[in-house]
């Protein structure tokens, strides 16, 4: 992970980089262990180290903090999450994450979430910024089972300051007790068709606050979208730099207490 605004790495880095190993996951389990809920496994993977950090409530919480630079051409960035039964989570970021200028390749970015039955998990993401000449293919897959719960927040930049931005698909797979309660593909590889009215026009930060396995106490319209199960998902579309604010920050806050 790196901050939003650094320089891109070398070319010098992005020799060694490519000379190494790009794709080893991120692994983070934790179990439920009577009254109390204990880290199973923390796996380092080739972008991000996860940290223990001190118990708030009754989650175990987990901060993931960057170890190199990225994401470069060809790299694939994987993380595995597994909450098990009654267990839970709260998992943050450390800092944004930058794809930089892929000169003509591509990367990726994979996630895959299981929370078992009864099991509840917070991750707070921080923004995923696609530099101008970036080539991005995310995907996110959950698996929640009977009374599992997870908040999601999720921010994504296109370009830095003064950049027109990357490209990105990013897909999005939630299945809840086996059946898809939420399926999603955002295709932003094409600069001129997402500039037109009613999909991004001028803005460039798609910013979102999600809520899966439970639907909300409180929908705070106009922002919210249900889901046809258990769930809503908070969404706005502005045209600054980074997290305009103040509306889905309140989202997150209210969300996090109903789940």
């Amino acid at each position: 992970m790196s901050g939003l605004y650094e320089a891109p790495p070398t070319s010098a880095e992005g020799d060694a980089r490519r000379a190494g190993e790009t794709s080893r996951p991120t692994v983070v389990a934790v179990e439920r262990d009577g009254a109390r809920n204990r880290i199973d496994t923390l796996r380092p993977g080739a972008f991000l180290a996860p940290m223990p950090l001190h118990a708030r409530g009754d989650a175990a919480r987990i901060a993931l903090v960057g170890t190199t630079a990225g994401l470069l051409a060809g790299d694939a960035l994987a993380l595995d999450v597994t909450v098990g039964p009654g267990a839970a989570l709260e998992l943050t970021e450390t800092a944004g994450l930058v794809a930089y200028d892929h000169r003509g390749g591509a990367s990726s970015w994979r996630a895959r979430v299981t929370v078992a039955a009864g099991g509840r998990l917070q991750w707070e993401g921080k923004p995923f910024v696609a530099a101008a000449g970036a080539r991005v293919d995310r995907g996110l897959e959950v698996f929640l089972g009977h009374g599992a719960t997870m908040l999601w927040r999720d921010t994504l930049v296109l370009g830095r300051s003064a950049e027109r931005g990357g490209s990105v698909r990013s897909a999005t797979r939630v299945l809840h007790e086996g059946r898809e309660l939420f399926v999603e593909e955002l295709d932003l590889t094409d600069h001129e068709e997402r500039q037109l009215p009613g999909i991004l026009g001028s803005s460039r930060v798609v910013d979102a606050v999600a809520a899966f396995g439970r639907t909300p106490a409180r929908p705070h319209p106009p922002l919210t979208t249900p889901l046809a199960g258990p769930g809503a998902l908070a969404r706005t579309v502005t045209p600054g730099a980074a997290r305009d604010g103040a509306g889905l920050d309140q989202v997150w806050r209210s969300w996090a207490t109903d789940l």
